[in-house]
């Protein structure tokens, strides 16, 4: 058995999400969505992020924080497939592994540079809860990252899914304007998990400070209210 290998936490993500219900399945998926990462008073220095506005998206390397576990299985259910089908934790991209780190492609909206906080990343895509640990940050390389021809495996008939959202205007009138279409597109993606196809049921989640509940019919989403209250 080899030593384990010691892991820095770099930086923390901020985001939409305080807890996991709600999060795009992948980034990108809602390019919308804005976040910001945070570093550790260790790493706030500028010079470690010479060069990185030339790029236009970032690799983030992350602990599923919420989802560690003692214990590994070797198959998990992937949501895409009707989460009732077993796949090889290795051909998915569960957060149930047996070392819970993730993988995100972002886009960099920008580096800020705080008078406290030192270097802020601006990212969008983001498929992160509010509080991830991050533990390495890369730029993305179009030249070696992107493989067009690439083949899909059991996601390949994957061609998008999304939702048809009603949010009635005096429920969106309380959601913040810069919020509006990144809560819409989260919505379209479907949050509710893979084996949950009640109709009569009400649906709730949190996204920033507010609370969000919703209904699913005939792959309508309709929200029914909106509490700017959460704290």
């Amino acid at each position: 058995m080899t030593d384990p290998v010691p892991m820095k936490i770099i930086a923390t993500m901020h985001s939409a999400f305080p807890s996991k219900f709600g999060i795009p399945r992948q980034s990108g998926l809602v390019p919308e969505l804005r976040s910001a990462i945070v570093f550790e008073p260790e790493y706030r220095n500028p010079d470690a992020l010479r060069g990185l506005e030339g790029f236009s998206h970032l690799w983030l390397i992350w602990s599923f924080s919420k989802a560690v576990r003692e214990t590994w299985s070797p198959t998990v259910r992937p949501p895409r497939l009707g989460g009732n089908t077993r796949m090889g934790v290795f051909a998915t991209r569960s957060p149930f592994r047996p070392n819970p780190i993730g993988l995100s492609s972002v886009k960099l909206e920008g580096v800020e540079h705080h008078p406290d906080l030192g270097p802020v990343i601006h990212v969008s895509g983001a498929d992160l809860l509010e509080g991830t640990p991050i533990f390495d940050i890369k730029p993305y390389l179009p030249y070696t990252d992107a493989h067009p021809e690439a083949l899909g495996g059991f996601t390949a008939g994957y061609q998008g899914y999304r939702l048809e959202v009603v949010f009635p205007p005096e429920l969106l009138s309380l959601v913040p304007d810069q919020d509006r279409e990144a809560l819409t597109g989260v919505l379209a993606q479907d949050p509710r998990p893979s084996y949950q196809e009640d109709p009569e049921r009400v649906y709730g989640m949190a996204f920033g400070a507010l609370d969000v509940k919703f209904t699913v019919r005939d792959s309508v989403l309709t929200v029914v209210a909106v509490d700017s209250g959460r704290i």
